[in-house]
């Protein structure tokens, strides 16, 4: 085998600041050849980003950095400032989490893209412009010529991080180091970019790393995996076997823990406990805390494990040959819950309507409308579940917030518990939020940074004047032990948590007035697979502890079909599909619907699911498509399509109703869709 792109040996990274030593990374190893995907996975605070910033040479002054990395024959560690800032140039090529901080919003997208050839002397300045729509045209931006001179925020999510691509791409680089490069996409878009990553890199054989916390991309993706917890590396191996024959308990745990959109209906397994932090790290092996097999080990609580070989994996682990094989993998059994959905509605939107005008010149002139939201009907029992999925700006979060009373309707109606509600008056929409709350997706901003979270829990209580009512500090206290926290931490400040506490006591704020219904915006998209997964665990403990009704607006379709008993599908604006769980999962008859479904990624690399890659982006609600909105990216488009909206209307023989022309099972237009994929 010839020598590797990159080669890390006995890497250690540390930050000194005001409390001290911070060990990020402990003694990596790890190698990358050409034409070569290595995943590296692992929960937030593992030291994957800092390796791969390490890796770039981009670490800050304050940290001390160990060991050797050589990309390309060159010394990484301990380089000047100069063949850094050269070996970025030639040899390396980075894809940050977000493309919208990686993007100069004052610079043109096309002078971006070329400006580190400038840089480095590779273009002339009379070559940068047409090198520039070259390079857009490769990563499949559309009218490249004219969108070279737009800037950043004109582009959408996903062309931004084309964008980004192509720059990392340009001087072909001889390693991509790509971090978290998909996880603010929607699920069509990040196919989309998935697919153009690994034909690019194809195209000009560079080794590549891959750092995600989504094990479906990264098994669909990778060769090979590099596994952290506690900043080293706990197992390698090629990507079969380490999801199908975990030697680790974490990894082992991670799989289970992942919601899987092929599993049985059922409870996930998340991981007890939280990920430690770095200047926290447990004695022994750092895993111990919350290992199935090692918790009450001596040996795991007092000896680190070495780096050894077991059947064809590395392994960080005393016991490696008692880790459960991958049949014990599986999502454990749950009882089913009663059923659902029948009688009175708690909640019914009958064509909703919400329209912002776009005013322009001195006379602020409506001169177009964007109808984000444009005739939603929907229904909720008590004690159900109604999924809300699609891709962003398809209108989901803004029928949340009308439904709460937090953006004025424009159309259509809103009754909770047979009251109308839409644009209603303070007096009554402070009624009906007494009994219906909402939980945001951001954990970190839907928290008063100054209020102890025991006050902010309290605040709705005192808001409505029912402190005492309700049983003041014994209330406050139960609902923490609700949420799965002791009400001992009530004092503390939000910034002493973790991302997955803070989402607790979100919840535990929105269920301090006993309502009826939760609408749940996105609330597990910011958070780790295993911090995840208790989430969703705790939502379906207390909806049959309580009776609670959710409306569960997510993008993640593994989450939705383990959350929901019913789910509807939108797009720009509009419900195209309408079913209960069972009958949309397993036979989806909307196009939308089955691209959706056959983008997600599946923690399978035998797996060769079929899937439809979608064209283009979702469009504009300011100017939508005429016809069928979906029409310009359906693989089932015809001529009636691009002129007459189709109705939304059950479909017969099926539970299903959907908004499509040509609406049927995709077997039955195989060829169709299979030119699309």
């Amino acid at each position: 085998m010839p020598d590797p792109v990159l080669t890390i040996r006995s890497l250690s990274v540390t930050f000194v600041g005001p409390g001290g030593i911070v060990p990020a990374v402990r003694g990596v190893d790890l190698e990358v050849h050409e034409n070569e995907v290595v995943g590296i996975v692992g929960e937030s605070g593992s030291g994957k980003s800092v390796t791969a910033l390490a890796v770039a040479g981009l670490l800050p002054p304050s940290a001390r950095v160990t060991g050797s990395i050589v990309l390309a024959g060159r010394e990484v560690v301990g380089a000047p400032r100069e063949a850094l800032r050269l070996m970025r140039g030639q040899d390396i090529g980075v894809i940050f989490q977000d493309p919208t901080t990686t993007l100069n919003p004052l610079m043109p997208v096309g002078s971006q893209v070329v400006e580190g050839e400038l840089a480095h002397g590779r273009l002339r300045v009379d070559e940068a412009w047409p090198r520039a729509v070259e390079l857009l045209r490769e990563v499949e931006i559309a009218d490249p010529a004219g969108r070279a001179a737009q800037y950043p925020h004109q582009f959408s999510g996903g062309m931004r991080q084309r964008a980004v691509i192509a720059m990392a791409m340009a001087g072909r680089p001889k390693l991509i180091v790509a971090d978290e490069p998909t996880t603010a996409l929607d699920v069509t878009v990040q196919a989309q970019v998935l697919a153009l990553l690994a034909r690019r890199q194809a195209a000009t054989g560079a080794a590549a790393i891959l750092i995600s916390h989504d094990l479906g991309l990264v098994a669909e993706v990778a060769h090979r995996v590099a596994v952290m917890y506690g900043g080293r590396i706990v197992e390698t191996g090629s990507a079969h076997d380490i999801f199908k024959r975990p030697r680790h308990p974490y990894t082992a745990a991670l799989l289970k823990s992942a919601p899987r959109i092929e599993a049985a209906e059922g409870r996930l397994d998340p991981i007890p406990g939280q990920p430690p932090t770095p200047t926290d790290l447990p004695a022994g092996c750092s895993f111990h805390p919350r290992c199935a097999i090692g918790a009450h080990r001596p040996r795991c609580r007092a000896e680190e494990p070495p780096f050894r070989s077991v059947a064809a994996h590395g392994v960080a682990c005393h016991f490696a040959e008692e880790v459960a094989a991958p049949a014990t993998i599986d999502a454990p059994a749950a009882a089913r819950r009663p059923s659902v959905g029948q009688g009175e509605a708690l909640l019914e939107v009958e064509g909703l309507k919400i329209h912002f005008p776009i005013k322009a010149g001195l006379l602020r002139r409506v001169i177009r409308t964007v109808r984000a939201v444009d005739g939603v009907s929907l229904r909720i029992a008590p004690g159900e579940t109604l999924g809300l999925v699609g891709e962003s700006g398809c209108g989901k979060t803004t029928t949340g917030r009308a439904i709460m009373g937090l953006i004025p309707v424009t159309g259509g109606s809103i009754r909770f518990r047979g009251r109308a509600i839409e644009n209603a008056g303070r007096d009554v929409l402070r009624e009906a939020r007494r009994e219906m709350q909402y939980v945001f997706q951001d954990p970190y901003s839907s928290l008063n940074p100054m209020l102890a979270v025991g006050d902010a829990v309290a605040e709705p209580l005192r808001i409505h004047g029912c402190y005492d009512e309700m049983g003041g500090a014994r209330w406050i206290a139960r609902l923490f032990e609700m949420v799965g926290l002791s009400p001992s931490v009530a004092h503390r400040q939000p910034r002493e948590f973790s991302g997955g506490q803070k989402q607790r006591i979100g919840i535990a704020r929105a269920l301090a007035l006993k309502p009826r219904l939760l609408i749940l915006d996105e609330p597990v998209a910011s958070l780790d697979v295993s911090i995840q997964a208790q989430i969703v665990n705790l939502l379906q403990d207390l909806q049959r502890e309580l009776g609670l009704a959710y409306l569960f607006i997510a993008h993640d379709l593994s989450v939705v079909k383990h959350m929901s008993d019913r789910v509807a599908v939108m797009y720009l604006g509009r419900i195209v599909e309408q079913s209960d769980k069972a009958t949309l999962y397993a036979s989806p008859l909307h196009p939308y619907t089955q691209a959706l479904l056959s983008a997600v990624p599946a923690p399978d690399p035998s797996g060769r699911r079929r899937r439809i890659v979608l064209a283009g982006e979702i469009p504009n609600p300011a100017s939508p498509p005429s016809g069928c909105h979906f029409h310009p990216r359906c693989f089932r488009a015809g001529p009636r399509c691009a002129v007459e909206p189709p109705t939304f209307e059950p479909q017969p023989g099926s539970p299903t109703l959907r908004a499509c022309h040509f609406a049927g099972p995709l077997e039955a237009t195989r060829g169709a869709a299979g030119a699309a994929s």
